[in-house]
């Protein structure tokens, strides 16, 4: 029998399989729920400055409504806005990164952030080993396909990883050098 077929017994008693055509849609899915947490997906994904109009649209929602909230984001910092005609607004990757950072700083103790950053930073000197480089750019993929004796999907993937935890470490080292989250206790950190 092939492992993608369905054994005749799958199915118990009187119950028949799933109707896909009854499941909705993913673009169904994405359109519900409140105004505002659509509106934040879309500004999360929004790496270019982009309309009020295209905004909404993505949204499902009126472009004033759109305007309303994004104005709001932009007040909060979650945004950069670019006057004009017409206005435009795109994600502020500091907002974020700032936000990322004071969750670290509240979920993990002092110890635990320096722990994970040594962890990380020790993963990366074995990628700056394997490669031979300091940094990720500074490879090239072709080179070191041949040179690590890599599928080139392989070589990808190693060279992504290793990016990844480059901006853990930025983030980690970040948590650890801020002043403390309000109502945690600071502690001595040897790192």
């Amino acid at each position: 029998m092939d492992p993608t077929d369905i054994p005749d017994d799958a199915y118990g008693g009187e119950e028949s399989p799933s109707d896909l055509g009854e499941l909705e849609s993913p673009d169904t899915l994405l359109k519900g729920g409140p105004i505002r947490e659509r509106l934040l997906d879309i500004v999360v994904g929004l790496r270019t400055p982009t309309k009020v109009s295209t905004i909404a649209e993505r949204a499902d929602c009126n472009t004033e409504t759109a305007r309303d909230y994004l104005e709001w984001f932009d007040d909060m910092g979650m945004v950069h806005r670019h006057n004009g005609r017409p206005v435009r607004y795109e994600r502020n990757d500091a907002y974020f990164q700032w936000r990322r950072i004071n969750q670290i700083r509240e979920e993990y103790s002092e110890q635990e952030i320096v722990d994970a950053l040594d962890d990380t930073l020790n993963q990366i000197e074995d990628y700056r080993a394997q490669f031979d480089a300091t940094h990720p750019d500074k490879v090239s993929l072709v080179d070191a396909t041949q040179e690590q004796n890599l599928s080139t999907e392989a070589a990808w993937e190693a060279l992504s990883e290793w990016e990844t935890l480059e901006q853990r470490a930025a983030l980690l080292d970040a948590a650890r050098r801020n002043n403390p989250v309000a109502g945690s206790k600071p502690g001595p950190v040897d790192a």
